[in-house]
C-alpha cells in the first residue's frame, strides 16, 4: 500500500494523458465545467462541447448571467441534462453567493448543485491543491480489484470502504498528478471490458490479478426489471414550424423541450382520432434554419433549432395544426377547445 500512490504518479508522469484541453490550468471554472461534464459521460465525446461552451460561457459570470435555454441548447446531444441544469444554478449561487468566486474547500465545493464529494474532491485537488480523495466509477473498479474489494459499489457498505481506502491512500505531495493518475488508470488500462493488466504499473500488487478476478470485480450492479411506459406523442407541423412545450424538470428529458405528449388512455385516444393538438404546459414553435437540415434526438428537437414562447391561445378545428397554445387543452368530439377560450389565428 505504501507505493500504491508513488507508483501512479510516476506512471502517470511517463504515460498518463497530458493534453486534454482541461489540464496545465489552476482556473475552478475550467475544472469545474470538465468534471461535471466527466460525469458518466466518455473524454471523446466532452472534449468538442467543452470547447463550445468555453467559447459560449468563458467564465462563471458570463454563464450566471445566460439564460437556462441558451445553456441547454448548447448541452443538446451530451445528454443528462440536469447536469446542464444544476450546472446553470451552481453558476448562479456562485455569482450571487461568492461573488463569482469558487469556494476551495471540499466541503464548501459540494454544495454546489450537482457537485457531489467526488467531484468536489477532484476540483479541489486540481484547482487549490488539496489533498482531497476521489471516488468516480474508474477509481471505484480500480481500487476494488487492486486492493479485492468485493461487493457492489452502489451499496452503502462497500462504497464506506472504498472512501476509506481512497482517503488512507492520498500522497502528502504531487496531489493533482497522483489524482489525474488514478482518472487516467482507469479509463485507459483497468477498463471495465478487456482491461489490459499487462501494462499496468500495480499488476505486482493487485489482488484481482493474482487471484484471477479481474472480470468478477467489482460485483456488478443487481438487475432490475426495465420499467416500460406507453405515452402517444403528437407532432404538430406548420410550415417549417414545429409545436413544442417543455418537459418537466426532473425525469426523462427533463427541461427539454419536445411534442406535446396525451398520458392518459382517454385523451390519447381522442387526440390520435381528431388530430388535434394536446398540451398540459407553456408551449413554444420553433423554427428551423433555413440554411440546414434540422436533426431530431429521442423525440426532442436538437440545438440547431431556435425556439421562442407562443404568446397565444385559442381553439382550432379538428385536423388542424400549427396552433400556439400556452393554456390546457381539452379534447371533446373531434375536435380540441382551450380553456382560456379566443382564436388561435389558424
Amino acid at each position: 500500500m505504501k507505493r500504491f500512490a508513488p507508483t501512479l504518479i510516476a506512471w502517470q508522469r511517463r504515460a498518463g494523458r497530458r493534453d486534454l484541453p482541461w489540464q496545465g490550468t489552476r482556473d475552478p471554472y475550467r475544472i469545474w465545467l470538465a468534471e461535471i461534464m466527466l460525469q458518466q459521460t466518455q473524454v471523446a465525446a466532452v472534449i468538442p462541447y467543452y470547447e463550445r461552451f468555453l467559447a459560449r460561457f468563458p467564465d462563471v459570470r458570463t454563464l450566471a448571467r445566460a439564460r437556462l435555454h441558451d445553456v441547454l441548447g448548447l448541452w443538446s446531444g451530451l445528454g443528462y441534462y440536469a447536469r446542464a441544469r444544476n450546472l446553470h444554478r451552481a453558476a448562479r449561487s456562485i455569482a450571487r453567493e461568492h461573488g463569482a468566486r469558487f469556494p476551495d474547500t471540499v466541503e464548501a465545493l459540494a454544495q454546489l448543485p450537482g457537485v457531489g464529494r467526488s467531484t468536489a474532491g477532484a476540483i479541489a485537488a486540481f484547482a487549490f491543491g488539496r489533498r482531497a480523495a476521489i471516488l468516480d466509477g474508474n477509481v471505484k473498479r480500480l481500487l476494488a480489484r487492486c486492493f479485492g474489494v468485493a461487493g457492489y459499489p452502489g451499496e452503502a457498505a462497500v462504497a464506506a470502504q472504498l472512501w476509506s481506502l481512497a482517503e488512507s491512500l492520498l500522497p502528502r505531495r504531487a496531489i493533482d498528478a497522483y489524482t489525474q493518475a488514478l482518472m487516467d488508470l482507469g479509463a485507459t488500462l483497468c477498463t471495465r471490458a478487456r482491461p489490459h493488466c499487462d501494462r499496468c504499473p500495480l499488476r505486482v500488487q493487485c489482488v484481482a490479478r493474482r487471484e484471477d478476478r479481474v472480470q468478477l470485480l467489482p460485483t456488478p450492479r443487481p438487475r432490475k426489471a426495465l420499467p416500460l411506459r406507453r405515452e402517444t406523442w403528437l407532432v404538430l407541423q406548420r410550415g417549417d414550424r414545429v409545436l413544442l412545450e417543455p418537459r418537466a424538470a426532473e425525469g426523462l428529458w427533463g427541461g427539454r423541450g419536445c411534442s406535446p405528449a396525451a398520458r392518459r388512455a382517454r385523451r390519447a385516444a381522442s387526440a390520435a382520432k381528431c388530430g388535434a393538438p394536446s398540451a398540459t404546459r407553456s408551449a413554444c414553435h420553433v423554427r428551423r434554419p433555413r440554411s440546414s437540415t434540422a436533426s431530431r434526438t429521442s423525440g426532442c428537437v436538437s440545438s440547431r433549432w431556435s425556439a421562442r414562447c407562443g404568446a397565444r391561445s385559442g381553439r382550432c378545428r379538428a385536423g388542424r395544426s400549427g396552433c400556439a397554445l400556452r393554456a390546457s387543452i381539452t379534447l371533446r368530439a373531434g375536435r380540441c377547445r382551450c380553456r382560456s377560450g379566443g382564436s388561435c389565428g389558424v
